[in-house]
């Protein structure tokens, strides 16, 4: 006789994983202070008939409209409103139907326009909502869509009088571009309150100004910010922050609901910022004896983007040190852990995602910015207080008289033999030894490239008769073909990465028949390298022929 259960199975599915409700539901959508809106109210935050008019304007066809988490609930009334808009002017500028897209997850940072995305739905350009660095694009046009934000003005008001209770004070009024149509009409309202040095904002599309994207208003030429105190509406990005704090004298915040950061009881304290100054100058401390550096690309977007790649690769290699490009979509701990060669990290991306937060990662990462103060010497190594997190200002390395340094390929490499001075010591074995001014130990591979140089052998190869040299019949596929040193090389070339693999990786692989064979044997061949498929997921190109998926 069967008995029936009182109680699920010990190994049944638990009852939070069923399909009653979402697990996996975002933070977003369930925010409990989230605000109810009216469709008229909703017609005007995302500014539906601008947004219609400009794609209609620019005969775009197919259209991605790019949200952030906070804002996708709103995303299919979005759509079904801007559909109708369109469809309101479709007789008189195009007679044919725009396709909308909604792009959710972002490839990278939502502050950026995901171009990415954007192509595999073959859009002619992105609509981007919400929050935006204002990066320059690479391949997409864009529409910013800010949203229009409410704004009390006299809790605004209040909020400046304590911070500011001298009517003399000099401030900057700043705020994030959600909120940027308030600024005009607070900066006037605070004139008219007695605040006669007041300077207000507006938004210039250009990361690398003083103040990144934004231009002061006045005629005065010659005003010096390190004397202002600024003032920002809404909560900041901490990249914002850092960036700030050494260019003009006090930060103040005026918290706001619809900040895509943080709470009203998340603010973050500005007088905290020369503290978080001073871990990042730790990490470049601890990246300057780095002696493999993973270049760690944040954005497919960003315009200029692959051009900073290859100053950084020239800067790392005029430095002795070796580089390696990865890309892994959105970073976390986990991913970067699997590179356990690489002794710290250094970012591509914009201005704000630039700046990666250090819990949870082993190895630092840092900005461009941060990668050439640690590349110069301890002599000459100055932190001014000075900081920026995006690829916008990377420079190309110079070197002594002021030319700019070459990068060193790997026909460079092998042929720059340091020269020989009095008593048979280069210039390089000449040189100081280098110590982690954090744990006082000597690092003797923080260049590994220089180190392999000098203990490559100068003699000639041996010639045999047939006037070949020694090593002109082995087999160019080998990963190592010689150690030299403590370094190995690949076809005659430094490789840290392949002396990691020779000298500290213990898995010897599944068998040991291949192992256990003798020097004497014919070396396995290569598997011949094959051109695989290229493109996006909606059109593979595979070689010169076309497959479409």
């Amino acid at each position: 006789m069967t008995s029936e259960l009182s109680a699920p199975p010990i190994l049944s599915t638990p009852a939070e994983h069923t399909f009653n409700e979402d697990p996996t539901s975002s933070s977003a959508i369930s925010q409990p202070n989230r605000p109810h809106r009216s469709d008229r109210e909703l017609y005007e935050v995302y500014e539906i008939a601008r947004t219609a008019s400009e794609i209609q304007q620019n005969g775009w066809n197919r259209v991605a409209l790019q949200f952030p988490d906070a804002m996708l609930p709103d995303a299919p009334w979005v759509v079904g409103a801007l559909g109708t808009e369109l469809r309101k002017g479709q007789a008189e500028m195009h007679d044919q139907n725009q396709r909308l897209y909604i792009l959710a997850d972002t490839s990278y940072s939502a502050c950026c326009v995901d171009e990415i995305a954007a192509e595999h739905a073959d859009a002619d350009g992105v609509v981007h909502y919400g929050r935006a660095c204002l990066s320059p694009t690479s391949r997409l046009p864009v529409i910013h869509i800010f949203t229009r934000q409410a704004l009390d003005y006299d809790a605004v008001f209040e909020s400046f009088e304590r911070e500011f209770p001298e009517r003399a004070e000099k401030v900057v009024l700043m705020a994030d571009v959600m909120f940027q149509e308030h600024v005009e009409p607070i900066s006037k309202m605070l004139e008219e309150k007695g605040y006669a040095n007041v300077i207000a904002t507006e938004i210039l599309r250009d990361p690398t100004g003083t103040i990144p994207n934004r231009k002061l208003i006045t005629s005065d030429t010659s005003v010096h910010l390190n004397e202002y105190h600024l003032f920002h509406i809404s909560t900041p990005p901490t990249s914002l922050l850092l960036t700030l704090s050494s260019r003009l004298s006090s930060l103040r915040i005026y918290p706001t609901p619809s900040s895509p950061y943080t709470t009203a009881s998340e603010i973050p304290d500005p007088s905290a910022t020369p503290g978080l100054l001073r871990r990042r100058y730790a990490l470049v401390i601890r990246f300057a004896t780095a002696s493999i550096i993973g270049i760690l690309v944040n954005t497919l977007s960003v315009k200029n983007y692959m051009s900073t790649i290859s100053t950084l690769k020239n800067q790392i290699a005029a430095a002795g040190k070796k580089s390696y490009t990865i890309v892994v979509g959105k970073l976390n701990a986990a991913k970067l852990a699997n590179f356990a060669e690489v002794d710290g990290w250094v970012v591509v991306g914009c201005w704000e995602s630039g700046l990666v937060e250090q819990e949870g990662l082993w190895k630092p990462v840092i900005t461009p910015f941060e990668l050439a103060l640690a590349l110069q010497g301890d002599e000459s190594r100055v932190w001014t207080g000075e900081w920026w997190g995006g690829i916008e200002g990377v420079k190309a390395p110079t070197t002594v008289d002021g030319s700019d340094a070459k990068l060193l390929d790997q026909e460079d490499t092998a042929k720059s033999v340091p020269e020989e001075v009095e008593g048979g010591v280069d210039d390089e074995e000449s040189e100081p030894p280098e110590f982690d001014l954090r744990t006082g130990k000597l690092i003797s591979h923080s260049r590994p490239m220089r180190v392999a140089i000098r203990s490559a052998p100068r003699s000639a190869p041996e010639v045999d008769a047939a006037g070949l040299s020694s090593n002109q019949g082995s087999a160019s596929s080998a990963v190592a073909k010689r150690v030299v040193g403590d370094i190995a090389l690949v076809n005659g070339v430094a490789s840290p990465g392949a002396e990691f693999l020779r000298s500290q990786r213990t898995w010897q692989g599944l068998g040991t028949d291949f192992n256990a064979r003798d020097e004497e044997d014919e070396e396995e061949e290569s598997a011949i390298v094959e051109e695989g498929r290229s493109g996006v997921a909606r059109g593979y190109t595979v070689g010169e022929d076309e497959l479409r998926t």
